[in-house]
């Protein structure tokens, strides 16, 4: 373990500045401050975390930082979780949260669908033996790439979200063929933890609305192209909620809207798709979305509207993403520099928001931790920023570390398994970085680093 760079001593303690927060001491084992780390976690004596058995300071040290670690083990346990809260449901796994072999090998033996966004995700799973028919398609504007590709491979649904799309994809299937299809439906529903992650209101880009009538039009529409086979609805109302209820509202509508299909068309559809956004708690305190809950509830009051309004009870799915992989990651950095000026301290880590764009885009919040040593020294509150070079560069603006955080120390963030990577980019020409699966003892490269001969390879000028 090397607690500082190469050519660099530590530097002399500083005095914690003000604004500090307490950090209270922790035990080996399961401690209080690991609540938002995968089930496996365990600090150890060292000051260590080890994840699915395997030490993050030897990971670090293999795979060198920043480093993505993504335990095995807690992803296939959260699967089993859906799978359970969700009997006779389809649970299908939104690829866009994090997407690469070994997640679709797991995701698949556990039973789970795939969802996908454009001909590249589609593309990638079916070539990595993801079964098509298994797939469900979605995307605010497909390319026509993207609905070709669809039809070839023969993806399993396509949601359609605009209008436009229907004689679109109509045109691009083949004579004698059907395309099954889904409406994506704007329910009128307002929820979800930041303004940019709220996809159930008629504001933004997705879906067609149900108080405007559009979607009522699709579907009318559909029903009238011999190519395509309406088999259900689908809605969507955010990223990061917290309680059942909106989901519950966002359902009574949807199975409204169903039954005024059965009234006007005599058409039972058999599919209703909830979509996700299920919340994850990133720090301490914060409110996840109960599952197990959720299921209930959902299944209960399809089950009671259904009844109500006189029609068959579809076949529920339901879309997680981020509640699958977030809490199975954890992200590695090493620090760079640590500087205080203006009443603040800056801990200037390896990474960014070229491999995390979250906190720029949302505000996204974490609890970062340092691992490795364990420090005596008093807590300070710290703004963790990255090295690229841009002032909204921060990973966490009120970080709790050692007032003695120096460079070459580690600094471990949790629940990074999702929207870190699908969402990275090379800025500064600095690569994206690996992942690595840690379960039962033993480590594996998944995705090795992006190298500086893969950025110069897609550049053919002069």
């Amino acid at each position: 373990m090397n607690p500082t760079l190469p050519g660099l001593s530590a530097p002399t303690p500083v005095p914690a500045v003000p604004h500090t927060v307490p950090v209270p001491p922790e035990p080996p084992g399961r401690a209080a401050g690991l609540s938002v780390w995968p089930a496996s976690a365990r600090l150890t004596s060292r000051g260590d975390v080890a994840v699915g058995g395997v030490s993050l300071v030897e990971a670090a040290e293999r795979f060198g930082t920043p480093v993505y670690v993504l335990d095995e083990g807690e992803v296939r346990e959260r699967c089993r979780t859906y799978l359970r809260a969700f009997p006779d449901t389809d649970v299908v796994y939104a690829a866009k949260a994090f997407l690469c072999r070994a997640l679709l090998h797991w995701v698949r033996e556990e039973g789970l669908g795939l969802d996908v966004c454009s001909a590249g995700e589609l593309e990638f799973a079916v070539t990595n033996g993801f079964p098509p028919d298994r797939i469900v398609l979605h995307g605010n504007a497909k390319s026509p790439d993207d609905l070709s590709t669809a039809l070839r491979l023969g993806v399993g649904r396509i949601v359609i979200d605009s209008a436009w799309e229907i004689a679109r994809l109509s045109a691009l299937v083949a004579d004698g063929s059907r395309q099954k299809v889904l409406v994506r439906v704007i329910p009128g529903i307002s929820a979800g933890g930041h303004a940019a992650i709220r996809t159930g209101t008629d504001d933004q880009k997705f879906g067609l609305s149900l108080n405007d009538g559009s979607a009522q039009h699709a579907v009318t529409r559909i029903l009238g192209q011999p190519r395509l086979e309406l088999v259900g609805l689908h809605c969507h109302i955010g990223s990061q909620i917290t309680t059942a209820k909106p989901y519950l509202t966002a359902l009574r509508r949807m199975v409204g809207l169903l039954a005024r299909i059965h009234r006007q068309h005599e058409v039972v559809l058999p599919e209703l798709d909830m979509g996700g956004g299920h919340a994850v708690a990133y720090r301490p305190g914060d409110e996840p979305l109960d599952i197990p809950s959720l299921g209930t509830r959902l299944r209960r009051e399809l089950a009671t509207s259904c009844a109500a309004a006189g029609i068959p009870t579809p076949r529920l799915t339901v879309e997680p993403g981020r509640a699958l992989v977030g809490p199975a990651g954890v992200a590695l950095y090493r620090v760079l520099a640590v500087k205080r000026t203006g009443g603040r301290v800056f801990v200037a880590v390896d990474g960014g928001m070229s491999d995390n764009p979250r906190p720029a885009l949302y505000g996204a919040r974490y609890a970062p931790r340092l691992i490795g040593r364990r420090s005596t020294a008093e807590p300070c509150t710290a703004t963790v920023v990255g090295r690229y070079c841009e002032a909204g560069d921060v990973l966490a603006a009120d970080a709790a570390l050692p007032g003695d955080v120096r460079p070459g120390d580690l600094v471990a963030i949790p629940v990074a398994g999702a929207y870190h990577l699908s969402m990275a980019s090379s800025y500064n020409a600095v690569g994206r970085p690996p992942v690595a699966a840690v379960h039962e003892g033993r480590a594996r490269l998944l995705i090795r680093r992006e190298s500086l001969a893969d950025i110069n390879g897609r550049d053919i000028g002069l």
